[in-house]
Order: C-alpha cells, then structure tokens, then sequence
C-alpha cells in the first residue's frame, strides 16, 4: 500500500512513528508539506500537485493539519478525496472537530456531557454568558485555539468581563465554559480507533496552570476509565464522523463532561504512558479499510 501523509514537520515524533510503524509493516510511506501542495481544479481531473510533480498512485492519505493552515489543508486533502483516495479522517469531519462551537452544538445534539457553555457576539451581553454558565469562575476560549493556546481562566466577574471584552474588541470569537472545579486541573484523554477505545491516560496540569496539555508542561499517566467515559468517547467520535480521535474528558459531579474532539492527536504523551504501538494500531486499520473512492463524502461539505 502507498501511502500519504500531509504534515509540515516531517521531525514530530507522531509523524516519525507513523512512518516508521508503516515501512515496518511493507508499506510505501511518503510525508507531504501540506503547504508545498497545489490543486489543479479542472472538470473531472482533479489533481493534487506537490513540488510541481503529480501526488498520485497514493491509496490513503493521512491528514495531520495544523491548525493554522486549517482551511488550505482542508482543500488539498478534499481534493485527494475527489480522486477517490481514502483518507484517515475526512476533511468534513475535520471541520467539524476545529470549530469548537460547531463540534459542541454537534455533540449537544446527540445528549453527550458537556461543561456549560455559552456564546454570544455583543459586548454587551458579556454579563449574561458568564451567568448563563454559572460562572464565575469561568474558563474563556477561542473557537479555534489548540494546545491550550487561546484559553483563560477567569476568577471573577471583573476580570471575565475584561477579558471577554478585549477578545471581542479584538473581533475574536470566543466561547465561555463552566469551570469544572472538581476535576482538580486534570483530565482524560481516550484514543479512539475505529469506534473502539485503544487507550486512556490522565494528564495533570503544572503546578500553576489550570490546562492539562502535555505541550503546557502537563504530566500523564495510564488510567482505567469507566463504562461511561468509554461509552461517551466512542459515540463522540462516531457523530464527530472521525476514524481517529483523542476525546479529552473532564470527571465532573455529574459524569464525563468532553472538552474537546481532537483529529490529530499526539501519539508521544499516550504512546510513553501505556507503552502501546499505537501508531501500529492506525497503520494497521488504514490498511483494514482503506478501499478506493470509498470517501463518503467525495469531498462534499
């Protein structure tokens, strides 16, 4: 099998294991700068281009977009998606899981747990979506921040308000969540391959940062998670449409609340903390259920 991957860093330790779980298991495995990509649009002869040559004879490609080239990412790999090849996640339910006020309305929709929130584009309703999430304390985010970059803890009213209102002065959209205090500045992040929970670890923020994110110097550490957290994982990556995800969790008094659906998971906190292959793991559904022009949207959407 050939296979793709569009990716700007070639040196990330997911990019190298994915490449390297590949070639170990017979396949042709080539990373693409998303960026050096082009798209001839012509009728009925999509093509990619990458370095002015033909991206062709691939039959899977995996996106690992950042998230600030989303959209010219999301073009290219909807246009692999035209020529029939299958991608590991589609370009559609990677939209869904970058806008963090879709993916909640989505995840709403279909009665999974989440932290209150609220969002609104008025200054002026500024008091009202802080008191709509029970707040403060509040915590405050970007629609489009990853990585806990874009995320603040507001402890009170004044400074959730200011906060709010320098984003919005800034013509930024935001969205305002509960604080789930009892979580106790950890939370859980769920793997998911293929609508099966292969692995779960608990990350725990540094000393003075209420995010958990191993890249804000978080620590992390396998973990047995319930039937429920499993349950609410699983069936948030299917209505997110994603083959794979890292679901990440909050323990609240009322069960699972999810924070967020990620579509490019890091695969190095998950992989140290259980000693799983996990990058084997994708490779080997890639190659279970990669099958040409069986894109399900045919990049529609």
């Amino acid at each position: 099998m050939k296979i793709a991957m569009l990716a700007r860093n070639a040196n990330l330790y997911s990019h190298r294991r994915l490449k390297q779980a590949a070639e170990e298991r017979g396949h042709d495995f080539d990373i693409l700068n998303t960026l050096r990509c082009t798209v001839h649009i012509a009728s009925h002869r999509p093509q990619v281009f990458y370095n002015g040559e033909p991206a062709t004879g691939y039959d899977a490609v995996i996106p690992r977009i950042g998230a600030s080239i989303t959209n010219y990412g999301l073009a290219i790999l909807r246009q692999f998606e035209m020529r029939g090849c299958w991608p590991l996640n589609e370009s559609v339910a990677i939209g869904r899981s970058r806008d963090k006020l879709r993916s909640m309305q989505i995840l709403a929709k279909y009665g999974l747990g989440l932290p209150l929130t609220a969002f609104a584009h008025d200054p002026k309703q500024t008091e009202e979506i802080i008191r709509a999430v029970n707040g403060p304390p509040v915590v405050i985010k970007l629609l489009e921040g990853t990585q806990g970059i874009g995320v603040v803890l507001a402890e009170t009213m004044s400074s959730a308000k200011s906060v709010i209102e320098a984003f919005r002065g800034a013509n930024v959209n935001i969205l305002v969540q509960e604080f789930i205090n009892e979580a106790g500045g950890t939370d859980i992040r769920v793997l998911v391959i293929g609508g099966k929970v292969v692995a779960a670890m608990k990350r725990t923020g540094a000393p003075d940062d209420f995010r958990s994110n191993l890249h804000r110097g978080g620590s992390a550490q396998v973990i047995k998670i319930t039937p429920e957290e499993r349950s609410t994982a699983v069936r948030a990556a299917k209505h997110m449409g994603l083959n794979v995800c890292g679901v990440d969790m909050l323990r609240s008094n009322h069960g699972p609340v999810i924070m967020e659906v990620n579509s490019s998971p890091g695969l190095e906190g998950i992989e140290n903390a259980t000693g799983k292959d996990i990058a084997g793991q994708i490779i080997e559904f890639i190659a279970a259920k990669a099958k040409d022009g069986k894109t399900k949207t045919k990049g529609n959407g």
